[in-house]
């Protein structure tokens, strides 16, 4: 996979992810869990943001490598949950977007009764989760708001050279 297969960027402000993780929480009230495992890093905002609005104290991760910047490469497991969620029954896991379904493929091998929720998700991932919020097409680059930075811009008029 390279760079060249993203064609389009999807801005998500801090607002956003906000928004759309309270509304895949309202998605899940009703189910009664027994803790969160988060997919990190990704996963680590929403699966805080969904503890909150589900009252949910039990907050577990799992470390997954599979990103270089904008380059996947093969998967390597960093850190692995508490053996006590055994096979993820009554477990929530959350991650923030399922790309191509490699992450997601091996997690669900690892949890395969878990319930899995992303934020946003792409077609080859889709099948994989249980509930999403926002699907977003393949060749599109999600750029979270915890990898992007706020700088100055100037106004429109001095790319003319006057000063208004």
């Amino acid at each position: 996979m390279t760079t060249e297969r993203y064609r389009k960027y999807f801005t998500i402000s801090w607002d956003q992810i906000h928004r759309d993780t309270r509304e895949l929480s309202t998605r899940l009230v009703g189910n009664q869990y027994k803790g969160i495992i988060a997919i990190t890093r990704g996963g680590l905002i929403p699966a805080g943001l969904i503890a909150r609005e589900l009252n949910i104290l039990w907050v577990d991760t799992i470390g997954v490598s599979s990103y270089d910047h904008m380059e996947q490469r093969s998967l390597k497991v960093l850190k692995k949950f508490s053996p006590e969620v055994g096979d993820g029954e009554g477990y929530l896991l959350v991650d923030d977007l399922v790309d191509t379904g490699s992450t997601a493929r091996l997690v669900r091998d690892m949890l395969p009764k878990a319930k899995f929720v992303t934020v946003y998700a792409k077609p080859d991932g889709i099948p994989l989760v249980d509930e999403f919020i926002t699907e977003v097409s393949q060749d599109t680059w999600i750029q979270f708001p915890w990898d992007m930075g706020f700088s100055y811009v100037e106004p429109v008029i001095s790319r003319f050279g006057k000063d208004g």
